[in-house]
């Protein structure tokens, strides 16, 4: 589902186990291979123009960019992603949280505010679970998986268990240092 150019995109660091989130959600491991500054995040987050985030992942990105995290990639230094962040959830916090808008009800118009806001650019999706629940509805175009080389062991799936097969189109394998970068289209 894609208004104007910008496709909505599923974007995950995974370890090699399928994990993209290690035991009580620690993140600090990606960073053992994905360097901030690194060129192919770059070019991720220019081509991204919003963002749609499920709430369990807003408050593991809250915590890293608070440094409780070891290893965690300080503020500055972080995703190089400037653009809206919508969060999907059911219950809003009070206060909210500034520079962050809180979505609630159906995931189709949460989608369609979010890509809308792109303005043209990718509206990348961020959450298993919400991934998921996207991928279920038909609503991604592509998929781009950045497989890290370690084995977690347990942690966050790349997708929580869902219904049904979801076929994919390979569009491109490439490697920058030790991360290996595979991107598929979802087929329709």
């Amino acid at each position: 589902m894609s208004g104007g150019t910008g496709k909505v995109v599923v974007n995950r660091c995974m370890s090699l186990d399928g994990f993209i989130a290690g035991p009580d959600d620690t993140m600090d491991w990606v960073f053992d291979f994905a360097a901030p500054d690194a060129p192919w995040l770059a070019e991720i987050a220019a081509a991204t123009g919003a963002m749609l985030v499920g709430r369990r992942t807003h408050e593991v990105g809250k915590r890293m960019r608070a440094g409780e995290e070891a290893g965690s990639a300080e503020k500055e230094e972080g995703y190089p992603f400037s653009g809206p962040v919508f969060v999907l959830t059911h219950e809003p916090p009070d206060p909210p949280d500034p520079g962050v808008t809180f979505l609630t009800g159906d995931l189709g118009e949460a989608v369609a505010t979010a890509l809308d806001a792109a303005g043209g650019k990718d509206l990348e999706i961020l959450g298993a679970d919400v991934a998921g629940q996207c991928l279920e509805r038909g609503l991604v175009d592509e998929i781009s998986v950045y497989v890290l080389p370690v084995l977690l062991g347990s942690g966050v799936r790349f997708s929580p268990p869902r219904p049904g097969r979801i076929d994919l189109e390979p569009i491109s394998s490439t490697q920058a240092d030790a991360v290996t970068i595979l991107r598929f289209r979802v087929a329709r």
